[in-house]
């Protein structure tokens, strides 16, 4: 695995080979030590293989909870609107003039 990390490092910093057409991408790697799975996923341009060999693993995440709402959707009566500046005190500031 940590050639086909090295192996895919090397490919992004080269301009030659990240620009290089499939068939020039497959023949530069099959003239070397990358793993079978980078082979076939540049070949038959499918990264199944590769994604088994790395472990590709899903990842989820409640992405909802890190946005704000559009204007369309409804903001729940328990919390105030993201963008509506909070409410002060109005007893708060009576007593202090």
């Amino acid at each position: 695995m940590a050639d086909t990390i090295e192996w895919l490092e090397t490919i992004g910093k080269s301009a030659k080979l990240r620009h290089a057409s499939t068939e020039e991408l497959a023949l530069a790697l099959t003239q070397t030590d990358a793993s079978d799975a980078l082979k076939a996923a540049v070949l038959f341009e499918d990264r199944t293989r590769l994604s088994v060999e790395l472990g590709d693993k899903l990842m989820q995440s409640d992405e909802s909870s890190n946005t704000i709402p559009y204007e369309d959707e409804p903001v729940p009566q328990d919390q105030p609107h993201p963008a509506t500046p909070p409410k002060r005190d109005q007893e708060h500031l009576s007593h202090n003039r």
